[in-house]
């Protein structure tokens, strides 16, 4: 079986068509096995993980765990905020230490872009990034990916709209180089003040109209407002931006067609999304949490059976 073109996973942008088609495949017949009554397998048994998260995390954490546990990996859990990092500790001295009780892959979630890249270059255990700020988080796009492919059959020449806070999204980032190679349309809808300047370098519309844009999609990538992320205001209020751009089942009913709403979560029911949207039959969301399972576990099935 060929492998993967990279050592590591730290963003879309180091995958090619190949790669994300294996990953896919990979993750069909894990996603069989987790159908199973038993859903363990022994593939990485022998296989010592660690999972740091600099910054705070329910599914992606949770989904990881659970993907290293059902592969059979030895799984340690470090928290940031416990930890000698709070002492001053430095990111690299942090994980060398982690790697010197003999840690074969770190999967880890930071604040600022470009950590997992950084950390990839001076230490020897192989990389995932979990999502580094308001970068990449190349796993939730694949996952996003593969739930599209799996509703539709095929992801090539279909039109996704992800409305939102593209200016602060990792998940934003990761999903239009994903999609682009897989031969999506993509577009991008929000208030002109969270549409990043240069985004239509990436080969995506530009659209500031909801109606229009939902009109226009296959699917709806509704994203959260991260106000943790934000300094200043880019909006007048959360209630002005629900009545621009969240997404209500009026709203959905109204449409020329049927289309398929995504969220990456953690959903703000009210704000960018209602429940009974969340809740409906279009809405794939819990799918994709069950679906990023068996992604993960083809990444680290993928990563693990490479030499060093």
């Amino acid at each position: 079986m060929a492998g993967l073109s990279t050592r590591h996973l730290l963003g879309i942008k180091d995958l090619n068509v190949s790669d994300l088609q294996l990953i896919f495949e990979t993750a069909d017949n894990f996603k069989t096995v987790l159908n199973r009554p038993i859903k363990k397998v022994p593939s990485l048994r022998d296989v010592t993980i660690a999972n740091i998260f600099f910054e705070n995390s329910t599914r992606t954490r949770l989904s990881f765990e659970l993907a290293e546990k059902r592969l059979s990996a030895d799984v340690v859990n470090f928290a940031a905020s416990s930890s000698s990092v709070s002492k001053g500790e430095t990111l690299i001295d942090t994980v060398n230490n982690i790697l010197a009780m003999k840690v074969d892959m770190v999967v880890m979630r930071h604040p600022y872009a470009g950590a997992a890249t950084f950390l990839s270059k001076h230490v020897k255990a192989q990389i995932v990034n979990a999502g580094d700020g308001a970068h990449e988080h190349p796993t939730q796009a694949l996952l996003d990916a593969f739930s599209i492919r799996e509703r539709y059959g095929d992801v090539a020449g279909k039109k996704v709209v992800i409305v939102g806070d593209i200016l602060h999204s990792r998940v934003a980032l990761s999903n239009i180089l994903c999609l682009k190679q897989l031969g999506a349309e993509v577009m991008v809808c929000g208030p002109t003040t969270l549409i990043p300047k240069y985004i239509g370098a990436l080969g995506v519309k530009v659209e500031h109209d909801l109606i229009k844009a939902l009109n226009w999609c296959d699917v709806a990538n509704m994203l959260r407002i991260q106000l943790e992320r934000q300094d200043i205001k880019y909006f007048p209020s959360l209630r002005e931006y629900t009545m621009l751009y969240g997404l209500n089942k009026q709203i959905l009913d109204s449409l020329d067609k049927e289309i398929t709403v995504m969220h990456p979560g953690p959903i703000n029911r009210g704000v960018e999304i209602t429940s009974d949207v969340a809740d409906s039959k279009q809405s794939i969301i819990l799918d994709q949490v069950e679906n990023g399972v068996a992604i993960r576990m083809a990444v680290l099935y993928l990563l693990a059976g490479q030499t060093p």
